[in-house]
């Protein structure tokens, strides 16, 4: 029977007895938080890690532990910066197993990209849309791809009408909820057009940990929704939330890229080591809504998005 992992799961749980040797994995978000200890842990299994970081000093000293890790400096706010990025890895031509695209921002006041986008949005899942897809051709034949979402999806649906809340109002929740939700349906529209070429894709959720994604949220704000959740889990007769450690946080990621089937992941939505159920409860933190895993709404994402980078993939 295969090993079973679960919400109180490690890095070094999920990757126990892996050997990495020769991959190539390319992380976004090396700086803080969840892509250090992803890098960490991925490199003390023998693969070599590429970790993008907007600001290069900052990277090196967070990374400053990590054997033989690269860093490539890229902002994601900013569609020049991650074309050139993605062109220094193409002009490489240096094939990849695995992409994470850890790196995005959380509950921003109302702020825009240098491109002019909605700043959670245009972060959290243009950038990454256009980084992704620029360098696709380097992932081979059993590669992988996977996006860091946030039961937060369930706050909103995208807004293919309105992305950059024009005349919609701006709460800093429902922005991110849009750029989450957006994060899983780019991943069930890229596995469906690589998935024949053996490339897959899969969208994770790591669960409540407190890292910089956090800097917006004020104690109280963060005592609010802790409160909110455990109200909403006495309701539906689950345990009161737990934070998790930032090893706890990043090892689904890991299962997902490197534990996990590709056919056991592929086109969906993974929390705690595992694929997520079903949950049309908008109040529970649990589980994955109906839109963010439908194929006619990550086709149209994947079309508006295009649209408003001004690029075909």
């Amino acid at each position: 029977m295969a090993q079973q992992f679960g919400a109180t799961s490690t890095t070094d749980d999920v990757l126990s007895g892996i050997d990495l040797t020769g991959k190539r994995i390319l992380v976004t978000g090396v700086s803080a938080g969840l892509g250090v200890e992803t890098a960490r842990a991925l490199a003390a299994h023998g693969a070599a890690v590429i970790g993008t970081v907007r600001d290069v000093e900052k990277g090196q000293h967070a990374t400053a532990g990590i054997p033989g890790i690269t860093l490539l400096q890229m902002d994601l706010a900013s569609l020049a910066s991650v074309r050139a990025a993605a062109d220094k890895l193409v002009a490489e031509g240096k094939p990849l197993d695995l992409i994470i695209a850890n790196a995005g921002v959380m509950a921003c006041p109302k702020s825009f990209t240098a491109d002019g986008f909605e700043m959670q949005f245009g972060t959290n899942h243009l950038g990454h849309f256009v980084f992704v897809n620029s360098i696709a051709s380097l992932l081979q034949a059993g590669g992988r791809l996977v996006n860091l979402a946030s039961s937060g999806h369930r706050f909103s649906d995208v807004n293919l009408d309105d992305p950059n809340f024009e005349q919609t109002e701006y709460t800093p929740f429902g922005a991110y909820g849009r750029s989450k939700t957006a994060n899983i349906l780019f991943a069930v529209e890229f596995d469906r057009r690589h998935k024949a070429r053996g490339v897959r894709a899969v969208a994770v959720h790591p669960g409540g940990i407190q890292t910089e994604l956090g800097r917006h949220l004020g104690d109280d704000v963060l005592a609010g929704l802790v409160a909110q959740l455990n109200e909403n889990n006495r309701a539906a007769g689950l345990p009161p939330f737990q934070w998790k450690t930032i090893p706890q946080g990043a090892a689904t990621s890991v299962w997902a890229g490197v534990r996990a089937s590709a056919d056991e992941v592929g086109g969906l939505y993974c929390e705690d080591c595992h694929v997520a159920e079903p949950e049309n409860n908008d109040q529970a933190m649990r589980g994955v809504r109906a839109y963010a895993l439908d194929p006619d709404n990550a086709r149209a994402l994947w079309a508006k998005s295009e649209a408003m980078v001004g690029e075909r993939f």
